[in-house]
């Protein structure tokens, strides 16, 4: 078995006597070093130059003579193009700039704000910063007003809150639709100025 396990793997080397259920040193989208068996490759240097077409075993011992790993980076190309590079520091600033651009993505998430029909001014003033600070910082608000029993036949005032509501948060929002019932709930939605203009 181990034989068979060595002919499928050249330059595996003594590890694998030793351990038949050793692996190629990288699964991680790119072919490196020996796993590289290709009769002939374009060989770019670490500083972008041509190398011209060669054997890949000739590839691998310049990428040796220079402690650089060998790198297929177009696999498709006649011949393959492989590449003189440290393979380790290039992974390593790869991870580094998706980690930053994951870092600089935000979710936008959808706050809720309730209020009744009859809400009092002071009620209605907090439940409105609460709103505006939630629309600076980028997310989106929905407005709702419930209507209890007798409430329903005067949902007009609901619909007057919530456009009142829309008015005071006009600075940092645009209202996206108008209020819309939906069973006993009316609702809108409020979408930051600051996400849009962040965008441009």
């Amino acid at each position: 078995m181990v034989a068979a396990f060595l002919r499928f793997q050249p330059g595996a080397g003594l590890a694998c006597l030793t351990n038949w259920r050793c692996f190629p040193i990288s699964k991680q989208g790119h072919q490196l070093n020996e796993e590289i068996r290709d009769r002939e490759v374009r060989l770019v240097g670490a500083d972008g130059a041509q190398l011209g077409i060669m054997s890949a075993r000739e590839a691998l011992e310049k990428a040796m003579e220079q402690g650089l790993d060998l790198v297929k980076i177009s696999p498709t190309a006649v011949p393959p193009v492989c590449k003189l590079m440290d393979y380790g520091k290039f992974k390593f600033e790869q991870q580094k700039r998706e980690k930053e651009a994951r870092k600089n993505q935000r979710v936008v998430e959808i706050k809720e704000v309730r209020m009744s029909p009859g809400i009092d001014v002071n009620d209605f003033n907090v439940k409105v910063r609460n709103a505006q600070k939630f629309l600076a910082d980028g997310d989106r608000v929905k407005v709702t007003v419930r209507f209890r029993g007798r409430e329903m036949a005067h949902t007009e005032i609901g619909k007057d809150l919530l456009l009142k509501f829309a008015e005071q948060c006009a600075e940092v929002a645009t209202l996206d639709k108008d209020p819309k019932l939906d069973g006993r709930h009316m609702s809108i939605f409020l979408s930051s100025k600051v996400g849009k203009d962040a965008k441009k």
